[in-house]
């Protein structure tokens, strides 16, 4: 596959911050979007606790998808409109009629390598795994799940941190610069809201947020992105019960997560994206000031 980026002007530094175009400084624009996103997902958490309980319930899995994106786009569009005054299209996020061939890219890149750390920890015996169900139900499980998947997390997540955080960061300063930044406001991101409450996961954060940034830099596009994080979290899911109950019986689901869906595709997934994208980065230089 050739170039699938949009078209970028490159080494432009007219959004830098000692730039006076009479918006607020990157600092404060950052700041704004992340503690907004960050309020959204605790109160989230709390209607989600007082109303459903503290054990997973599916009703309260649902309503906090909804909630997530109703919540978050208009955080987005308003932080685009109001503090950065420039064109929505300047995100990274292609209208989604012509984005299937960058979400089905983003989606193999995890796929595909997590189908070989699979594949290698079954055969080697460090794990074992059974179906408790029919094929069919298994299959409607895993296409509702997506949908709120994309909902409570891919969506919401990236269209704030690799389309509105990275783009601002990545028009002011360095694309090198603007992957590790995001990465990092991620991963406090998610410190802040609990889902982080352990150096284990701080690394796998941090790590997740840093190739999905990649992603965004070579591809140019938020689906590719959403794509890779659909898959990511769907499959983590389905083998770990909650909306899908006990459709798997796994034996030492530890290294089936951390393996095979977590160090393997996440060490090999832009080599796979390679495969698909030619394109050279310049990483030193910053993204286009649309």
């Amino acid at each position: 596959m050739t170039d699938s980026r949009h078209v970028r002007t490159g080494g432009s530094s007219g959004d830098r911050p000692q730039d006076a175009d009479h918006r607020i400084s990157l600092f404060w624009r950052i700041a704004a979007v992340f503690v907004a996103v960050t309020i959204i997902w605790l109160v989230i958490q709390y209607v989600s606790r007082a109303a459903f309980g503290t054990d997973y319930d599916r009703a309260g899995h649902v309503v906090s998808a909804v909630l997530a994106t109703v919540l978050t786009v208009p955080v987005v569009v308003l932080a685009r409109r109001v503090l950065d005054r420039r064109p929505w299209a300047g995100l990274g996020l292609a209208p989604p009629r012509s984005a299937w061939q960058s979400f089905l890219i983003g989606t193999a890149c995890y796929l595909l390598p997590a189908a070989v750390g699979l594949t290698a920890v079954v055969a080697l015996g460090w794990v074992e795994i059974a179906l408790e169900t029919s094929l069919s139900e298994l299959l409607l499980l895993v296409a509702s799940l997506m949908a709120l998947v994309f909902l409570y997390e891919a969506f919401p997540e990236e269209l704030v941190f690799r389309g509105y955080l990275y783009h601002n960061l990545a028009t002011a300063y360095s694309q090198r610069l603007a992957v590790g930044g995001q990465a990092v406001l991620f991963t406090l991101w998610a410190v802040a809201i609990g889902a982080a409450p352990t150096v284990e996961r701080v690394v796998i954060f941090f790590a997740l947020a840093a190739v999905i940034g990649m992603i965004r830099a070579i591809t140019g596009d938020v689906w590719a992105c959403i794509g890779f994080h659909i898959a990511f979290q769907t499959v983590q899911q389905v083998f770990a019960g909650g909306w899908a109950g006990y459709a798997f019986v796994v034996t030492n689901p530890g290294t089936l997560e951390m393996i095979a869906f977590g160090i393997v595709p996440l060490a090999l997934s832009i080599a796979v994206l390679e495969v698909f994208v030619r394109n050279d980065v310049d990483w030193g230089e910053p993204e286009s000031t649309l």
